[in-house]
This record gives structure tokens, C-alpha cells and sequence, in this order.
């Protein structure tokens, strides 16, 4: 999945993103609603973690835009210090899918993550299998032939996306948006080295094709 963060305290956002990014996940971060709002409209997100109190543009105001753009289909997950009944269901009211109240302990904080990359559209499988590999995307654990495979944070990604696909190539292009955060550069070559790493681990025979102009698929 790939997540972005969006919480005016740097420490707090820089502590959340590490322990995502620890989990395999891409994830961006900003500290304000304004740039906020602008990265969750031009990105693919699956899960904004949108804190409630945001200088530049309120949180609601936030939520409520991406609420009602049509073309953003990223969930929101919403923190806010006011943790009271009535302001969970203001929170939810303005549409937000799910609401943390702080301080959270950051296991469940990642379970809700999970739970509404889920519940995204369309719907995320927990278990994905394809040519004699599977994938369990909540463990993050993978294996061939029963064999379990030892892989990155960023080869679980590479794999996850090729086995969602079902058999269609992904382009270079998802796989970055989807894999990594804003900061890679496309033209860096990571993604091939990537993708060379995991076709070792998985052995033989290959099951990662290239298709010339349109990516890679399994």
C-alpha cells in the first residue's frame, strides 16, 4: 500500500512513517491541510492518515474535500486529540473512514491501516497466490511451492502488485507510485535492481516475464 501522512507534529509524522515504511509500506509525509489535500489529489494513496487539528487548511476541511472528489478513492484514517464520542462521529460525519483518537499505540494504529487498505477499492485480498506463490499481505510473508522466501520490504511490494494484477503486466511507472514513496526518482534504475533481487529469490523456473512496453507481470 501506499500511505500518506499527513500531521503538523514532525516528530509524531516521522515516527509513524518509519514504523510504516518498516512494514514494507511507501509512505509520504506533510505537516500541513493544504499540501496535504494537494499530494492526496495528484497521488494513487490508499490510506490518508489525516490529523484533525492542521494549520494552512483544517483537517475537516481536508477530509471533507477528498470526501467528495470523485477521483480520490484513498480512505481516511483521522487523528485528533479530542477523543469524545461527538467528536468521533463529527469526524466520521465528514467522511472519514475511521478515527484514532491520540496518544494510540502504533500497533493499532497499523492494524486500522491494514483494515481500511482492506477495504479499499476495489477491496484488497489478504492472501494472494499465482503460479505456485503466495503472499499473505497482512503477515507480510511469502513463499514458492511451500518453500518460504526470505524478502525486502521493497521485493513484498514488487510481488504484491505483480499478484494483485492477475496475470496483467503492471508498468514501471504503478509499480513505483504503488512501492515507493515521492522522493525516488523514476529514472534511478531501483525498480530493476528491485525485481532482479526477487526473481533470484524465487528461483527457478522464472516466473516474472517482462513484456516489453508494458512492465512486468507473473
Amino acid at each position: 500500500m501506499r500511505i500518506l501522512v499527513v500531521e503538523d507534529q514532525p516528530d509524531l509524522a516521522a515516527t509513524v512513517a518509519e514504523g510504516l515504511r518498516g512494514e514494507g509500506l511507501a509512505v509520504d509525509v506533510c505537516h500541513d491541510g493544504d499540501t496535504g489535500l494537494e499530494m492526496a489529489t495528484v497521488h494513487d494513496y490508499d490510506v490518508v492518515i489525516l490529523d484533525r487539528d492542521l494549520p494552512v487548511l483544517h483537517g475537516d476541511l481536508v477530509c471533507q474535500h477528498l470526501a467528495e472528489n470523485p477521483d480520490v478513492e484513498a480512505r481516511v484514517l483521522m487523528l485528533t486529540a479530542a477523543g469524545g464520542l461527538e467528536d468521533r462521529v463529527d469526524g466520521l460525519d465528514l467522511g472519514a473512514d475511521d478515527y484514532l483518537a491520540k496518544p494510540f499505540a502504533y500497533v493499532e494504529l497499523l492494524a486500522r491501516v491494514r483494515a481500511l487498505g482492506r477495504r479499499a477499492r476495489p477491496a484488497a485480498r489478504p492472501r494472494l497466490s499465482r503460479a505456485g506463490l503466495v503472499l499473505d499481505t497482512n503477515r507480510r510473508t511469502a513463499s514458492r511451492d511451500g518453500r518460504a522466501l526470505s524478502l525486502s520490504p521493497k521485493e513484498l511490494g514488487v510481488l504484491e502488485e505483480l499478484l494483485r494484477a492477475d496475470g496483467a503486466p503492471v508498468n514501471a511507472t504503478l509499480l513505483i507510485e504503488k512501492v515507493w514513496d515521492a522522493h525516488l526518482d523514476p529514472f534511478s534504475g531501483v525498480l530493476k535492481v528491485v525485481v532482479h533481487g526477487l526473481r533470484r529469490k524465487l528461483g527457478d523456473p522464472p516466473v516474472i516475464e517482462t513484456v516489453p512496453g508494458h512492465g512486468y507481470r507473473i
